[in-house]
This record gives structure tokens, sequence and C-alpha cells, in this order.
């Protein structure tokens, strides 16, 4: 089972780190990432299903944590979930003056997260409402606020909600039943 084994991540250092359970969200920030201008702080991705050992952990925050100016955990189930990740990513984080969110895994407000985060309950909510609302426009503008929070200056919308479900229609961006079908608008 995944957690049993230690495992090393192997990455290098970067400004802006975010830890998720969902390869998906960590697809789409690197290819939001992708878009991004030269000068852009460096982003680091990994999937906390990687880091169950506590020996991974602690690799983990010795090798890049120690060295982030930002961390963001999406966490589904939970301090409960990760409890030995919550704990020393706080407590490490909080000893070495780095910015810490920790942000519910799904579309829920988890308040039991709250007091193991290191940066104020309004920019925790921002970045949530990113990652709630999903899509690359949303997850593009949640690095570059998060890219704000540690002093870049960055160009970023607040969150878009994006339909449940929707029209896809290659070259169009938002695409109508009228316009799909050669109708104008």
């Amino acid at each position: 089972a995944a957690g049993e084994c230690a495992v090393d991540l192997k990455q290098s250092p970067g400004e802006i780190v975010v830890l998720s359970a969902a390869d998906s969200e960590l697809a789409g920030l690197s290819a939001a990432y992708a878009t991004q201008p030269e000068e852009f702080p460096r982003l680091r991705l990994a999937n906390l299903l990687q880091l169950g050992h506590p020996y991974s952990v602690d690799l983990y925050i010795e090798q890049v944590i120690r060295h982030a100016r930002l961390v963001v955990v999406r966490l589904l189930g939970g301090q409960s979930y990760w409890p030995y990740g919550v704990e020393r990513l706080s407590d490490i984080c909080r000893a070495n003056g780095i910015a810490l969110a920790f942000l519910p895994g799904d579309r829920q407000e988890d308040p039991g997260l709250d007091g193991f985060s290191t940066i104020g309950e309004d920019a925790r909510a921002q970045l949530f409402s990113y990652f709630r609302e999903g899509g690359i426009g949303n997850l593009t503008n949640a690095l570059g606020y998060a890219a704000s929070l540690i002093g870049h200056v960055c160009d970023y919308a607040p969150a878009r909600p994006l339909p449940p479900a929707g029209l896809f229609w290659p070259g169009r961006s938002d695409p109508s039943v009228r316009v799909g079908l050669g109708r104008t608008p």
C-alpha cells in the first residue's frame, strides 16, 4: 500500500510548493506554470500519496520545504488523513517563517485545518476559491496570487466559477448552443 515504504522524490527546491493527492490538479498547475514568464517563482509539485511514510515527509521537508517561501497543501479528509505531515509541515514552516496554507481537498470548508496554516484567513480563502472552482484559468490565477503572496508582482483575477457542465467547441473559449450551430449570438 502507498506510504508503507519511504520515497525520495529527488526534487530540487522551489519558491512555491503545492502538494495534492489529485493528479488532475497537479497536471493543471503544471500546465498553468508552463505559461508563466521566465522570472516567475520556481514551482514544485508533489503528490501527497508519495509522502505517506514519515521518513518521506522528513526527507521532502529537508530537501524542498525548508527552502520554499510558500507551501500550499490540498488535503482531502482533513488533518487525520495525513497527521504526521500536517504537524511536521506546520512546525517547520512556523519555525522558518515560511507561508503555509492547508486547504481542503474538496469543495467543503475544513475549519480543523485552519490552525495549522501560517497565512491569514483571507489569503487562505482566496487560494481555496481558485482550487475549489478549478480549471486552467483559475489555476493560472492561483499561481499569480500565490506569487504575489511572496512579494512578486503578478497579474491575477478573482476565481471564476466554472459551470458543472458545458459545451466544447474547438477554437471557442465560451461557446453557446447558438454559436455552436452556426448562428450568431
